[in-house]
């Protein structure tokens, strides 16, 4: 059969494996920005922390997605834990770094008239410095979804999640009649998902950000 009538034949399967992959995504995204961000706001104040704190979560990035993988079966097993861990982990580069690059870039003396007016730290944080570090930290954001996406792949290799496993499928059966419609399929609709979430963060940041920020 050719590539549309596998779609039509499979589509059932092929929405469940790509709602899972994009709930699985979604999810370890929502946990990495909490956790980028905090890291990004315990750190950009020190120098020497938020270097430590890039480098530490740069790290992480040259592990190859599948040893990290391999490395967390053992220990949490198989599964949907070690797709969280791992991408969880693999996601947050981007947003610790953007997190303290948006807020060393605050303007000092916005900081100043806040403090005097006799805001505590505290509401300065929140009411004036992650607002107008908001764009960088979703462009971070932005870039970490996108990797993820193609990461969440790998996933298949522990029993995860997600289109991945169309993927390992098709190339673990080539030769069959329909393995390059199984990679194939899986590898667009993983295109597709990236393009449909970069396209949410865009009309986010149309809604968050305000349009003297964004100029």
């Amino acid at each position: 059969m050719n590539f549309w009538e596998y779609l039509g034949s499979r589509h059932q399967q092929l929405l469940t494996d790509a709602y899972q992959h994009a709930s699985a995504v979604f999810q370890c995204m929502v946990v990495a920005t909490l956790i980028g961000v905090l890291i990004g706001v315990a750190t950009y104040r020190s120098e020497w922390a938020g270097n430590l704190a890039t480098l530490a979560t740069s790290t992480i990035l040259t592990i190859p997605s599948l040893a990290m993988i391999g490395l967390l079966i053992p220990i949490v097993g198989l599964g949907v834990p070690p797709t969280v861990i791992a991408l969880t982990l693999y996601g947050l580069l981007p947003i610790v770094r953007n997190a303290i690059v948006g807020l060393r870039g605050v303007d000092p003396s916005l900081v100043d008239a806040a403090t005097g007016i006799g805001m505590s730290r505290l509401a300065r944080l929140l009411r004036v410095e992650l607002p107008l570090a908001w764009p960088p930290i979703l462009t971070g954001i932005r870039v970490s979804t996108q990797m993820l996406m193609g990461i969440a792949a790998i996933a298949a290799y522990a029993s995860g999640p997600g289109l991945g496993n169309l993927i390992f499928r098709g190339i673990a059966s080539l030769g069959s009649k329909n393995a390059l419609n199984q990679v194939l399929a899986g590898t667009l609709g993983i295109i597709v998902l990236a393009l449909l979430f970069d396209a949410a963060y865009v009309l986010i940041g149309r809604l968050t950000i305000p349009r003297g920020i964004r100029v």
